[in-house]
């Protein structure tokens, strides 16, 4: 039997993922009734396996002019930071021509600055949102040391330093002593490092995701689960219609499916190029490592972060799509690099995951509303940075639903720029 509810002056919030639970928190702070519609579990995609950075300070686009110059290498190799399954390249090519556009020089230009902007924002928004929901427990500021293997290493990634200390950011590139003292029993191959103090880190990116939804849940959210089929907008508000038959009416609906938005986006008359870096990870069991902090190996595309749930290493690009199936040989790679990188690294007793990441050619997420009604908003394509900047996104959609200036200009994320 076909069920109908009926949800009048609601706002529905498709995808219970970090983005779609920061947006709800704060629809839910300026009195709004929200419903969560979730295909799957609450915050078991991307939200679940990443590498629980609040990575403020992580400015630079993917898309850059110093990304093109070491592409061609990474894709030579199929284990390494960046591939494309041959089988996806023909599908993917439209994509890659949208990335290699977003890279030429004015185009990162103006993505540096939006992503700058939504960064300073994200900052405060999630420092907001952390005291608000009494989620301090599951955050540290314990730094990030990027490695590198050479002084040329380090010379190379200097004008992206450049470009964060415009931005006020603080580091300290360290050697020696100094370098031991931040993460000891490095191997001796790294010979530098760039520590960033205000580098954040959750507990457990799970962990911190359920935090939320309970905090979510606390003030008032209710939640459907199953997948959304078909969006339309009618006269007084939008009509979701479920796989299972379901149809649930709101006045609004927010769009934060993450790496599965694209369909009903282009249902709507919205062609937004989304695609699917698919991440891969281990988490080793706790004590495996005793890892200070976040470490990021740049030149291998891949993070060590100790959790309070194991050593989970992690990282690397696959644009892949949705449907093949995972190769966790790229996790097994990222491993054993990371045990020759982590001398006594422990790699035993591991557990393997693959997650979708949303991503969009120029780096920037779309955050707007839809064409076909301002009654639909678009919140997703994040790319690996959905847990830093969903406080923000879920600001300025409070923001647009209230009828405000946005705190942060929005031209950089409207939907329709590609």
């Amino acid at each position: 039997m076909r069920e109908h509810k009926r949800m009048s002056e609601d706002i529905a919030v498709v995808g219970a993922g970090i983005v779609g639970l920061a947006t709800a928190f704060h629809l839910l702070a300026e009195g709004h009734r929200v419903r969560l519609v979730e295909r799957g579990g609450v915050a078991e995609g991307a939200s679940f396996g990443n590498a629980g950075a609040l990575a403020f300070t992580d400015i630079l686009p993917l898309a850059s002019p110093g990304i093109l110059r070491k592409a061609p290498k990474w894709l030579l190799d199929p284990l390494g930071p960046l591939a494309i399954p041959p089988s996806y390249l023909p599908q993917i090519t439209p994509w890659l021509l949208r990335f290699w556009r977003a890279s030429l020089p004015d185009r990162y230009r103006g993505s540096l600055e939006a992503q700058g902007n939504l960064m300073r924002l994200a900052s405060r928004a999630m420092d907001a949102m952390i005291d608000a929901a009494g989620l301090s427990g599951h955050v540290r500021q314990d730094g990030n040391l990027q490695l590198y293997e050479s002084e040329a290493e380090l010379s190379a990634a200097q004008p992206g330093w450049d470009a964060r200390a415009r931005e006020g950011i603080a580091f300290e590139h360290v050697r020696g002593e100094r370098l031991a003292g931040l993460q000891p029993g490095l191997s001796p191959r790294f010979v530098a490092g760039t520590f960033t103090p205000h580098w954040q880190t959750v507990d457990d990116p799970h962990r911190f995701a359920l935090a939320l939804f309970r905090a979510v849940m606390e003030r008032g959210a209710t939640i459907s689960h199953g997948e959304v089929s078909a969006i339309a907008p009618a006269a007084e508000g939008v009509s979701l219609r479920l796989t299972d038959g379901t149809t649930l009416d709101a006045a609004r609906v927010v769009l934060a499916g993450g790496a599965w938005s694209r369909p009903l986006a282009r249902q709507l008359g919205d062609a937004i190029p989304l695609e699917t870096e698919r991440g891969y990870n281990t988490t080793l069991p706790p004590g495996a490592f005793d890892v200070r902090r976040q470490l990021t190996f740049g030149g291998h595309g891949f993070v060590v972060t100790p959790l309070v749930t194991g050593i989970r290493v992690g990282g690397a690009v696959e644009l892949g799509g949705l449907k093949l199936p995972p190769n966790f040989k790229r996790s097994e790679a990222m491993l054993k690099k990371a045990a020759d990188f982590l001398p006594g690294l422990r790699t035993e007793g591991g557990t393997q995951w693959m997650g979708f990441r949303p991503s969009l050619p120029d780096s920037l997420p779309v955050i707007g509303a839809s064409r076909a009604s301002p009654r639909v908003l678009y919140a997703f394509g994040h790319g690996h940075l959905g847990l830093t900047q969903s406080a923000a996104t879920g600001k300025l959609i409070a923001d647009l639903v209230a009828g405000r200036s946005p705190s942060v200009p929005l031209a950089p994320f409207r939907p329709d720029r590609f």
